[in-house]
Order: C-alpha cells, then structure tokens, then sequence
C-alpha cells in the first residue's frame, strides 16, 4: 500500500481523536471549540481527498 494513503487515513484518525479528547477542566477547556474545527476539517479534507484518490484510480489516470 502506498505510504502517502497511510498518512492520509492516519490524518483521518487524528481528526476523529481530536473530536474525542476531553478537555473539559483543564486549561485547555477554552479551545474546545477550536479543536472540534480542525477535527471536523481534517476529517473532511482527507476524506474527499481519498475520495478523489479512489475515483481517479478507477479511471485510470
């Protein structure tokens, strides 16, 4: 398997993990919200770029 698809699901991963990580009364409880954004964009953006990956190798090119 292609090493650059492995470190996109692993970006996948850590976006799931950030949306998971408590940060409920710790210092960090202010960037909460922040964290759920890059979590959800991280998500995303490697998902569609997978996506994309995929739809291209059926293709062909």
């Amino acid at each position: 398997m292609d090493r650059f698809i492995l470190l996109m699901l692993a970006s996948i991963l850590s976006g799931f993990a950030l949306l998971k990580v408590p940060l409920e009364g710790t210092f960090l409880s202010s960037i909460d919200p922040i964290t759920d954004l890059i979590g959800i964009l991280a998500i995303l953006i490697f998902s569609l770029f997978l996506i994309f990956k995929g739809v291209m190798a059926l293709i062909g090119k």
